[in-house]
This record gives C-alpha cells, structure tokens and sequence, in this order.
C-alpha cells in the first residue's frame, strides 16, 4: 500500500485530545495533524520524536497533514495509522500473500456478524468453511525486539475476541490477526500487565479455537506492505 501523497518530514511538539498533533515542519512552520490512532501510542508520542505527515489539499478535511509515521532515526519505522492495516491486509489476503489463508477465494471487508459488530474480514471458499479474521494493528515495543499488545486497555478488543471464540464454538474458523506496524521486532506477545482482562479473553477464546496469526511489515515513507510471519509467545 503506497501512500496517495509523499510524505513530508516533521518534528512532533504534542500529541493531545487522543487525535491531534501539533508538529513542526522542515521549512519551520507550525501545524496541527489527524492523528488516527485511538489508543496511548506508549513511547510514540515524545516531543522532539522525527515523523512523517501525509498533506492533503482536501477542501472537506479541516487538518490538512496526517500523521503516519514515527522514525526511529535508527534505518527503522512505526506505522501510527490504525487505519493501514486492514488496507494492506486486504490487497495481501486478495493476491494470497497470507499462506495460511491462501486457499480463500473470496475476501469481504466489514461483514456484519456477533452482537452489533463488524469483522474485518470474511473469507470464503469452495470446500472451506467461512473464516472470520479480525485484525489488530500492534505498534507498542518496551523491550528490544519484542512487539507487544494492547498499549492500553481495550474493552472494544475484548469485545472482538469473545465474539470470535463465539464464531468458533458455532463451527466457523475464527482468526485473530496481529499486524506489527514496526520494523524493529522479531516476536510478538501479549501485554498482559496492562489490560490483563484482554489477556484472560484471549486465552478463553485459543481455548474455543481461535486461531493466531501474527506478520510484520515493511515500512518506508513511500508506503507500508505485508511483511514475513513473526514468532509469537502469545
């Protein structure tokens, strides 16, 4: 997935209100970013940290720079967007880049299924029982290495995996998809001490047969893509 506009280099002043971010241009000046991401974007969000906005010339948008992209200013990256994974995801699972869901012809987005919910993915397939994939973008890093999630608690992402354990128990494959929006992690776990109800629900529903998949990405400012499968201690 490539970027629709080249990104502009930027140093972060403040991130507030969850979806603002005041940052300073390379030329100097001052402006304000949509900052899509909802959650604490733990050790994401220091002043002085080098990013990377998306402009926009969009007359409907008030803010016209998004936030994409943290440079470690290390040769690595961290994709910030939320919104990317499941945009990525799609055209991977579309080309089935995806092997252990390579065998599904069919890919629908934002099926409605559970108590009021949407899946990210439907899949389905000849011979193949329906498989529901839920994805989660996994951006916080506390020890070399190691990618973890969630970065706070998530209630909604508990939500999601006591419907998929639902999914499962009815028969259907049930999927939870962790997508490492890093580019300096080689392995995968859950933050269990800080939403340790989200721990408790994940075990409950691996129990059910819920399946976890867990792949990293490539990340440049020019865009972010589908990158191998990653260890998970999950």
């Amino acid at each position: 997935m490539r970027f629709e506009t080249p990104l502009v280099p930027a140093r972060l002043i403040r991130r507030y209100k969850r979806f603002l971010a005041d940052c300073t241009l390379a030329d100097g000046r001052e402006v304000t970013a949509h900052c899509a991401n909802p959650g604490s974007m733990l050790g994401l969000a220091e002043p002085g940290m080098k990013i990377w906005l998306e402009p926009n010339d969009d007359p409907k948008r008030k803010l016209k720079f998004g936030w994409r992209l943290v440079d470690h200013e290390n040769g690595h990256f961290t994709g910030v967007d939320t919104s990317v994974p499941n945009r990525a995801l799609r055209a991977a699972l579309q080309d089935r880049q995806i092997t252990e869901l390579a065998a599904y012809d069919t890919v629908r987005a934002e099926v409605k299924y559970g108590q009021s919910s949407r899946i990210d993915f439907l899949l389905s397939g000849s011979g193949l029982p329906d498989a529901y994939v839920e994805v989660k973008s996994v951006t916080l890093c506390r020890r070399p290495t190691l990618a973890e999630f969630p970065d706070s608690v998530t209630k909604r992402g508990t939500k999601h995996l006591n419907e998929l354990a639902d999914m499962a128990r009815s028969g259907r494959r049930a999927i939870m998809l962790y997508l490492v929006q890093r580019t300096d992690c080689t392995a995968f776990d859950l933050a269990r001490d800080i939403d340790p109800g989200y721990a408790t629900a994940f075990e409950i529903a691996r129990a059910q047969g819920v399946q976890t998949l867990c792949y990293g990405t490539r990340i440049s400012p020019r865009g972010i893509e589908l990158g191998p499968a990653i260890r998970t201690l999950a």
